[in-house]
């Protein structure tokens, strides 16, 4: 619980970050690391709350007192091991996950939360830097081999738990590298690649075997790859973009989230040169979709050199404090700045597309009306179009971060037969298990898009299902929370 009277004596102090002007002349990270003597104090605030709420809000049950304690003790590597009991991958939900545990943290009734997501990033360095994290081994294996589509972090946190648990591993990836959309759909400034592939390194040398460049649907195909294996994981995520479906779609210059990010990840890993359509410098930018990607997309715009970028939101505002109906410890519906909000650009709310429209085949405007939300009666609220508030845009470069619509499943389908939900996603039953035996499914696949630490959870979960399918009995590996004791 850190120092009892701790969070009467500390306030938050977040880590420190590059300058604006710095960080956007290049694709580095820019928040910088805690000092010791700071990360004890902020870890000393975790206060004997009694209930753990900030355990029961992250979605692995990290033991956020156990480690704070530790760190505020200066038992660096006690709180490791607290920690790496139930997350594989501290160094990436350190930096990327928005930390529903902070929401749920009891000081939040009243103060500033404990900064959990960024003790957990010290905690997964200190551990690198000291060597405490290094290849380890089953030390025997169970001679069944499972298949795991995809190397995000659903489908990396299920081969490290299945590789732990003693099966042979393979992970097969259809793009050129490992990572899914921590590779290609994450910027550097918000984590390096090299953090990524520290981590991979590390489960190859542990036994897990990885294949790229390998699009199972097409060859070797699902079904052949469900009887070349004992048991198999889709952890294939949610990419179909949401569309925007309206006239001049098709003009160019409308481009999605995904392709642009993937295409500056890229140049920014010296293995592409960039296209002049996916470039904003000295261009008018609009981003449609206020979510972190279009938040990606804004520090990506602006490190580009954007002429000007603005980040619209179709739904209004929110408010700056609690609404009555949004308690704590639900996750807070208020108004936020990303980092990248905070970097430039112009932000927009309550605005909806009725069109673009410009001349020779290339966007020169977008045309939007205000709407805000009415509710009649008891019925749920609707957006309403406001008379009279037309207004245009000059753009020419419009990027669509609208969301995702779900994963491909068409082959799934057609080769296994798999069950899908009303809204085309995976479906599973409690144990992640598909209709199919023997195949389990983890992450967006049959959530939705949603975050990291959902994804390494069901990653682990899944796992966990499929050891004790193939073994048939009781799994070793841990669950979430408390009952994580293994390894």
């Amino acid at each position: 619980m850190g120092k009892p009277t701790g969070f009467t004596e500390w306030s938050r102090v977040p880590a420190s970050k590059r300058t604006k002007h710095e960080r956007l002349q290049d694709s580095r990270e820019f928040v910088l690391p805690l000092a010791p003597e700071e990360a004890k104090r902020q870890a000393g605030r975790c206060m004997d709350c009694g209930v753990p709420f900030c355990q029961q809000g992250c979605p692995l049950g990290n033991p956020i007192p156990d480690f704070n304690d530790a760190v505020y003790r200066g038992r660096w590597k006690a709180a490791f091991l607290a920690l790496s009991a139930t997350n594989n991958f501290p160094e990436f939900t350190g930096r990327l996950c928005p930390a529903p545990c902070e929401a749920a943290c009891v000081l939040s009734i009243d103060q500033d939360a404990v900064t959990i997501e960024q003790l957990e990033k010290e905690i997964a360095e200190r551990a690198f830097a000291e060597g405490w994290i290094h290849p380890q081994p089953p030390a025997a294996r169970t001679g069944k081999k499972v298949a795991v589509v995809g190397s995000g972090p659903a489908g990396l946190a299920a081969a490290a738990q299945l590789n732990r648990a003693g099966h042979s591993v393979t992970v097969y990836e259809r793009d050129d590298r490992l990572g899914g959309l921590l590779r290609y759909g994450i910027p550097d400034f918000k984590m390096e690649k090299g953090v990524l592939d520290r981590r991979l390194a590390l489960l190859e040398a542990e036994g897990v075997v990885f294949r790229t460049g390998v699009d199972v649907g097409r060859e070797p195909g699902f079904r052949a790859l469900r009887e070349q294996h004992d048991g198999v994981v889709l952890a294939i995520g949610a990419r179909r973009a949401r569309e925007l479906e309206v006239p001049g779609r098709e003009l160019a210059g409308v481009v999605q989230a995904m392709e642009y990010l993937e295409h500056q990840n890229r140049v920014v890993a010296g293995l592409a040169t960039r296209e002049p359509r996916l470039d904003a410098a000295g261009k008018r930018v609009m981003i449609l979709g206020g979510g972190d990607t279009g938040s990606d997309c804004l520090g990506t715009a602006l490190r580009q050199g954007a002429k000007s970028v603005t980040q619209v939101e179709l739904l209004p505002a929110p408010p700056r404090s609690r609404a009555a109906d949004n308690p704590w410890p639900r996750w807070p519906l208020v108004f936020r700045t990303s980092s990248s909000q905070e970097e430039g650009g112009a932000r927009e709310f309550g605005l909806l597309t009725k069109q673009l429209s410009g001349s020779e085949g290339r966007l020169q405007r977008l045309h939007a009306v205000k709407v805000e939300l009415q509710r009649e009666g008891g019925g749920p609220p609707r957006l309403v179009e406001q008379p009279g508030s037309e207004v245009t845009y000059e753009v020419d470069l419009l990027i669509l971060a609208m969301g995702f619509t779900g994963p491909d499943t068409s082959r799934l389908e057609e080769e296994l037969g798999i069950r899908l939900t009303p809204r085309g996603a995976v479906q599973v039953d409690a144990r992640f298990a598909t209709s199919v035996d023997g195949v389990y499914c983890a992450g967006d696949a049959n959530r939705g898009a949603s975050l990291i630490v959902w994804a390494i959870s069901d990653g682990r979960e899944a796992a966990k299902s499929l050891d004790a399918w193939l073994m048939g009995r009781a799994s070793a590996l841990p669950t979430r929370g408390r009952d994580a004791s293994f390894g």
